[in-house]
């Protein structure tokens, strides 16, 4: 096929759409000049062509190929993968490489060969600027490379367009319009294209500003300052280059340069404001900063001073601070409280003077002001103030009422400052001059009263009280009286209060509390009698009169009242059955006051006189209504109640029995064998009634009861126990004697022991066990011969030589059970070697004989 028949099939092909077409893959892309590069495809190609733009490279029919007469010489073409290498790439080699399927599909790709990228560098047009005036244009280039894209680095971030940043001449050029300190840098340009990339050496620019955002540092830092103090004044601003600093006070020049000034050892001409010049002598520009300094000269003294007259309650009363050295406020303290302007309480001259007006109680105390100024404070000395005041009425201690021939003290005290002095008068005549009068032995006439008058020397003022006294003569003795008759229940009684002496008044107590008359209890001459009627149990207790003359008072003694009654209605306790040939115990019981005396009466008979009667041996014609009658001697009165008795035949016994031996896991019964009627029988295990309910009973024990039996289906060792059974009629239960069952079992498993060595001998021995109720009966057998026993009990001994070795044969039989069960054990001469004393294993042999159960009857 030519070339040119070939292209004109191409032309007029239908291609599958792009979609569904495979793709064409290069080696490397971007790639270098120089290079080499293969095309891939994802599919093998059997017609068609490779072309670059619209120049055939390869054409490709089945079996052959031609190669273009351009590429021939540094192009190879695989048929077996349709993959395409060419060499020597060139910048004219990039472009649009497309593999062409006949009737299949077309694949693209495009493949760039660059030139790598060298000799990158960065000016600036200058790198001296001052902040907002100048412009900033850095310029970055490179020496080769081709499709060169370019990127601005400030530092590690990158510089993007916007603001006063311009980007021009496809990225080579980085304008900076009114730059600030910010744009110092360092710049960098980054040239790259996709096959390498260079970064510029770094460009800075020296930026001059300032001086911006100064700052004023006074140390130490206050609003004023003592005479004498050492001030340091710094100065600082954002400046580049650093700023000239000049320091000035009320505009006037100190002729001081330098960031730092120090005022040492002021006085108060140093009080003014200070000022910090600042001169950028690269931007001409100028900034300031100033404070006040005020310099006071501190407090000398502070005291409190009082003119007038003292401090008297109702009245004025001034304070006045005197204070050296200049002063900006006072304050008043009492007691360390400071003192609040009121309606009593001001402040006068600067709160220089404080007055009380009125002087009140609550104004007593220890009194301070306190001066202060900008750099001190001082305290004046308390200043203590009494108030005079009284005396208020005063307060008289003492009795109201004496006995004759008896001496009464009175005390007299008025509140008073200062104490006052005090006299005493009766009947207008002064009696004493002290605050304590005592007077002389009491008689009736001195009866009346009694006056206390309290002087003040200071405020001039004077009070009066006084008191009553009665006298009267005395009460010798109050008790109570009672009648000769006893205070029955029922009955009218009376208590009498016998006083020696005039009295005015009597009061009655019972139990310490006051008495009162009611429906039943009633007052007579004068409260002298309290009667009861009629007289009640709850009566009782312990009473008191009380006989009162004027405000003397005397209790009696106290009387403890005991009221008789009864008897109530006694109460019986007794059985209601008993049986033929036992006793019958009943007890009677009857409240009353004294305790009554009981007799007891059956079928119109004394049979008894005490609480507590017992029947003789009794029999059925024993039956019948037995009364118990109580009788209070005091009250004279009888009570009497009764119980029924019915005597039934007896239980004369109750026994357990059975006719089988208990073994584990067989049926098992126990018979309960009553003598005499019954009601009811039941069981007891270990002291406890047996659950007879299925669903609730031991999860262990099978069992069930009918009749007078219990039966076991089946019995285990879990029914072991002490078992009683117990009958039951209308006058009580018999229980039986404790029957014990231990449930004979196994042998559950066997197991020979050793063999052990005696000691001192030559003998071998072998143990057998086994775990059986009772002991098993143990016989030996060797190496399978049952018909010859070697020895019978649980221990076997033979000398330890060749001729013995071999299985031995342990046959353990239960005579009671009479289950057989074998265990078998080898043994070997050379294997003994466990040694025993004769002693050992006698004590082995009894701990293995107190491992098994004994069998109890």
């Amino acid at each position: 096929m030519s070339p040119l028949l070939f292209v004109l099939i191409l032309a007029t092909t239908t291609f599958a759409s792009a979609a569904s077409d495979p793709k064409i893959y290069a080696s490397e892309n971007p790639l270098p000049v120089g290079s080499t590069v293969t095309l891939f495809s994802q599919e093998n190609v059997t017609t068609g062509a490779w072309l670059f733009d619209n120049d055939i490279i390869v054409i490709i029919f089945p079996g052959d190929q031609i190669i273009g007469d351009s590429w021939r010489a540094r192009v190879t073409f695989n048929s077996t993968s349709s993959a395409l290498t060419i060499r020597s790439l060139q910048l004219e080699d990039s472009g649009v490489y497309t593999l062409q399927a006949v009737n299949s599909f077309r694949a693209q790709l495009t493949l760039s060969v660059q030139v790598p990228v060298s000799g990158v560098t960065l000016t600036a047009n200058t790198t001296n600027l001052v902040e907002f005036n100048d412009t900033a244009v850095l310029m970055c280039s490179a020496l080769s490379g081709s499709s060169l894209s370019y990127a601005w680095l400030k530092g590690s971030s990158e510089v993007t367009a916007g603001g006063g940043i311009q980007l021009s001449d496809g990225g080579t050029t980085l304008t900076l319009v009114s730059v600030t300190r910010d744009d110092v840098g360092p710049f960098r340009c980054n040239v790259s294209n996709g096959l390498s990339h260079e970064i510029s050496p770094p460009v800075s620019l020296n930026i001059s500003y300032g001086p911006s955002n100064i700052t004023m540092t006074i140390m130490p830092m206050k609003s004023a300052y003592r005479t004498g103090s050492d001030i340091t004044l710094w100065c600082s601003a954002e400046s580049s280059p650093p700023a000239v600093i000049q320091w000035m006070v009320n505009g006037t020049s100190l002729n001081h340069f330098g960031p730092m000034l120090q005022l040492e050892r002021v006085t108060e001409s140093n009080s003014g404001n200070y000022r910090c010049l600042l001169h950028n002598t690269v931007t001409s520009r100028f900034s300031s900063k100033s404070a006040t300094i005020r310099i006071v000269e501190p407090i000398a003294a502070a005291v409190v001073k009082h003119t007038g007259g003292p401090a008297i309650l109702n009245e004025p009363f001034s304070l006045h601070c005197e204070v050296t050295g200049f002063v900006t406020s006072i304050h008043w303290w009492k007691n360390g409280q400071l003192i609040q302007p009121d309606n009593a309480t001001n402040f006068h001259m600067d709160n220089k003077t404080l007055i009380l007006d009125p002087v009140q109680l609550s104004d007593d105390g220890d009194y301070r002001c306190q001066a202060v100024n900008p750099v001190s404070n001082m305290t004046s000395s308390p200043y203590t103030v009494q108030v005079n005041y009284g005396p208020q009425m005063p307060t008289i201690t003492g009795p109201n009422v004496a006995k004759t021939g008896h001496n009464v003290t009175f005390s007299c005290h008025a509140s008073s400052n200062p104490p006052s002095s005090y006299k005493w008068f009766y009947n207008g005549s002064v009696v004493a001059s002290m605050s304590e009068y005592i007077t002389p032995p009491l008689t009736k006439d001195m009866s009346g009263m009694y006056t206390c008058k309290a002087y003040n020397n200071i405020t001039g003022e004077n009070s009066t009280a006084y008191t009553m006294l009665t006298v009267f003569d005395p009460i010798d003795y109050v008790e109570v009286e009672p009648p000769m008759n006893p205070a029955i229940e029922g009955h009218v009684y009376k208590l009498t209060c016998n006083v020696s002496g005039p009295v005015v008044h009597i009061y009655w107590m019972k139990n310490g509390e006051l008495l009162h008359e009611d429906h039943r209890t009633v007052f007579h001459m004068d409260n002298k009698t309290v009667t009861f009627n009629p007289l009640e149990k709850n009566d009782a207790g312990y009473y008191q009169c009380m006989a009162i003359i004027d405000a003397c008072n005397v209790t009696s003694p106290s009387y403890m009242l005991l009221v008789n009654f009864g008897p109530e209605t006694p109460m019986i306790r007794g059985p209601a059955f008993a049986e033929m040939g036992h006793y019958a115990t009943f007890y009677c019981s009857a409240t009353s006051e004294p305790p009554s005396y009981f007799s007891w009466w059956f079928d119109g008979n004394n049979v008894g006189n005490n609480s507590t009667y017992t029947t003789d041996r009794l029999s059925f014609n024993m039956s019948g209504e037995y009364t118990c009658k109580a009788h209070n001697n005091v009250t004279g009165k009888n009570s009497s109640s009764s119980k029924m008795l019915t005597v039934i035949e007896a239980i004369e016994s109750v026994m357990i029995k059975n006719k089988t031996i208990p073994i584990n896991n067989k049926n098992f019964t126990l018979t309960c064998d009553v003598t005499g009627p019954y009601d009811a029988i039941h069981w007891m295990k270990d002291g406890v009634y047996l659950n007879m309910n299925n669903s609730t009973a031991d999860a262990h024990m099978s069992y069930y009861f009918e009749n007078e039996t219990l039966y076991f289906t089946p019995v285990t060792i879990y029914d072991d126990g002490m078992y009683q059974c117990v009958a039951t009629n209308q006058a009580g239960r018999h229980k039986s004697p404790k029957y014990t069952v231990w449930v004979n079992y196994g042998p559950l498993h066997v197991t020979i022991s050793g063999p052990f060595l005696r000691e001192g001998s030559n003998n071998s021995i072998l143990i057998c066990s086994a775990d059986s109720r009772p002991v098993c009966d143990f016989y030996w057998f060797f190496n399978n011969q049952p018909s010859v026993v070697l020895m019978t009990g649980p221990m076997i001994t033979f000398p330890t030589t060749k001729g013995n070795e071999g299985t031995y044969i342990c046959m353990a039989r239960n005579p009671v059970t009479n289950i057989t069960m074998y265990k078998t054990k080898t043994f070997s001469a050379a294997a003994s070697a466990l040694h025993f004393t004769s002693r050992g294993v006698l004590m082995l042999m009894g701990v293995f004989a107190l491992s098994v159960p004994v069998l109890s009857n």
